[in-house]
Parts: structure tokens; C-alpha cells; sequence
């Protein structure tokens, strides 16, 4: 069921929340969080879409704020979706135009969950510094998403020299499937063999720079990433031995394929991660990823972001 409220306030659009939970009790109850969905006019849809789906993991109150023009008069335009239209959760759309297109805790407050956890996200429009935006401040963990912006690299760097515990970003999550199959190939080699890495991924993709930085930090040796034109994201991690190189690589979307010397090449599944499930990856945890942020903050900083030649590889 939708419903919509034109020209409204945040006030009246939580009473008839509560007007449509006493009439037909189709509101869950059990909710475990408030996520807070701030995005830009037009881009709301592919993340209430992503929100409803991890919903049905982690039910919730979303609230979406989608942030108009400016020069347009101010109003506020709402919408309840609920039941079928919700997932597992109820979903409160906030179109605001004018004084009050920025999202901020006024704009919300009445709407929030009372003594839940809030979580923040912005997949799109990565804020300067999340921590000290008006919803980031009252948030418990701030998402965002680098691989969204225009200049993905630049975004991801500006994300780590503001990053506070509590800062997390999805082009981190959607590397936990790469991260996992990596950490159990280093566990079958003796990482005192290991010479170098090379990282071969997209030339705009943050999860490539990240996975050189986590790389560089787990091996502490010289990882270099080398530019690929084709496909997108991470295409493979390649370990420089004397006794012979190990690679794994992911020629196709699902599945990955192992190279060790003298063995018998492994098929791995490795598919890539929707948005979805990269959303409900992150809204499991409410502590800090410290993993996360020590890759940003030491690991970024020793990884050579140099893109290598097809002739130097």
C-alpha cells in the first residue's frame, strides 16, 4: 500500500504511520533499526529497492530524503509505503524542496525510531566529511558509496581523509567475497615467499584501490595495481613468487580461477555482490569496521597507485 501526502509535515505523515498501524496492523513491529536513505531527486527508487530487500534480513523504519532544488518553493512532499510496497519494514519518502531540501535532524526526528540504532546512507552523493553532516552526527554508522560518484577514486580518498570509527563504505563490502577467497589462498603459501602483488582491476574502481591498500597491509610488500579497460571492479590479484606466481582471477562475473604452479587450475565461485546485499552485509553490524579503517587510513597511504603498462606487466 502507498500512500501520499502532499504538502505536508513530518509531524502529520507520523500520525498517520501510526493511523495506518492501528487499522490494519501491517506495520511490523519488530524493527531492529532506523535507516536513514538520503539521496538526490531521481535516484531514490534503485535504493529504496536495495533498502526493502535488506529489509528482510534487518527490519526497519527507512526513511528516504530526497533532496530537491533549492530554488524551488518550499514544501515538502511525503509518501508511506507499507505491506507489499515496504519488504519487511515501512518505508517513509521525503520529497523536500526549497529552505528545506538539506536533509537534517529536524526533518527526521519526529519520523525516527524511538531508542533504535540509526544508520545513515548516501548512495549517491558522497558528503564532504559524513561524520559532520546533520544526519551523520545523530547516526550510529554512516554508509557511503564511492563506486557512485562520477570521479570514484577521488570520492573514495576524500572519504578516507575524513574517516571517523563509524565510517564505512561500500566499495570496502563489496570486496568481502574477494577478501575471504584471498585470505585462504595466502594461508596455503608462506607469505616470507612472497615478493610483490599486483592488483588488476578497472581504472576508476575503489574497491581495486582498496584491496591494494588491505593487500599491502596483510603482506607488507610492494602492491602495484594495474589498470584493466575491460569489465569493472577487481579482474585479479596476482602473488610474485620466486617459486613460480600464484593468480587468482575472475574472467567471467561468478565464477574466479585459481593458477598455482604445478597444480590443476581451481574454478572458484565468486560472483559479484549486488547493492542489496552489500546494504545488508553493513546493516549487521552498528560497531565500528576497524578493518576498514585502518585500510583507509595506513593502508591507502604505502599502496603505489601507479597504473602499470600492458608492456610492464
Amino acid at each position: 500500500m502507498i500512500v501520499n501526502l502532499p504538502h505536508t509535515t513530518t509531524s502529520r505523515i507520523a500520525k498517520e504511520v501510526m493511523n495506518l498501524r492501528e487499522a490494519g496492523g501491517v506495520v511490523a513491529l519488530s524493527r531492529v533499526l532506523t535507516l536513514v536513505v538520503v539521496t538526490r531527486d531521481g535516484f531514490e527508487e534503485e535504493a529504496i529497492a536495495a533498502a526493502n530487500m535488506a529489509s528482510r534480513e534487518h527490519p526497519c523504519r527507512i526513511i528516504v530524503v530526497v533532496e530537491g532544488s533549492r530554488d524551488a518553493p518550499t514544501t515538502l512532499n511525503g509518501q508511506i509505503r507499507v505491506g507489499g510496497d515496504a519488504g519487511a519494514s515501512e518505508v517513509i519518502v521525503l520529497h523536500a524542496y526549497g529552505e528545506i531540501c538539506t536533509a537534517d535532524e529536524s526533518l527526521v526526528a519526529a519520523l525516527l525510531l524511538p531508542d533504535a540504532p540509526i544508520v545513515a546512507w548516501w548512495p549517491h552523493g558522497v558528503p564532504r566529511k559524513a561524520s559532520t553532516t546533520a544526519i551523520g552526527r545523530i547516526a550510529h554508522r554512516r554508509i557511503t558509496d564511492s563506486g557512485a560518484e562520477p570521479d570514484p577514486r577521488r570520492a573514495l580518498f576524500a572519504i578516507a581523509k575524513s574517516y571517523v570509527a563509524g565510517d564505512t563504505d561500500l566499495a570496502w563490502t563489496r570486496l568481502t567475497l574477494w577478501r575471504a577467497q584471498l585470505a585462504a589462498v595466502l594461508d596455503q603459501l608462506d607469505p616470507a615467499e612472497i615478493v610483490a602483488v599486483t592488483v588488476k582491476g578497472a581504472a576508476d574502481s575503489p574497491s581495486t584501490v582498496l584491496l591494494a591498500a588491505w593487500l599491502t597491509l596483510c603482506l607488507n610488500v610492494p602492491v602495484t595495481i594495474a589498470s584493466s579497460t575491460a569489465g569493472t571492479g577487481v579482474r585479479s590479484v596476482r602473488f610474485t613468487r620466486v617459486d613460480g606466481d600464484v593468480v587468482l582471477t575472475r574472467p567471467h562475473d561468478d565464477v574466479a580461477e585459481l593458477y598455482q604452479p604445478g597444480q590443476q587450475v581451481q574454478r572458484i565461485s565468486l560472483p559479484r555482490r549486488q547493492l542489496s546485499e552489500c546494504l545488508s552485509e553493513e546493516l549487521r553490524r552498528l560497531d565500528p569496521d576497524e578493518v576498514f579503517g585502518e585500510v583507509v587510513r595506513r593502508g591507502l597511504q604505502r599502496t603505489n597507485l601507479r597504473s602499470v603498462t600492458a608492456s610492464e606487466r
